[in-house]
């Protein structure tokens, strides 16, 4: 029960960075280059949330399907 958590909890995280470094896509009309555009998520903190999601969900998968399939 605590892994199911565990990726819920990841899988916000995941979804919360995502949807930000989407958002932040919009900087790039208004008149910043791409280089800008890959260090404002590192900056905000985005890119950290969307990495700790995904590396927090791998986890809790494998222990998962560890439990699960034998």
């Amino acid at each position: 029960m605590f892994i199911l958590l565990f990726f819920l909890i990841g899988f916000g995280f995941a979804v919360s960075g995502g949807v930000s470094m989407i958002i932040y896509l919009n900087v790039i009309p208004a008149g910043l280059s791409f280089q800008d555009y890959m260090q404002l998520p590192q900056a905000k903190g985005a890119l950290i949330f969307f990495m700790l999601g995904i590396i927090t969900m791998g986890f809790s998968l494998n222990k998962l399907t560890r439990i699960f399939v034998k």
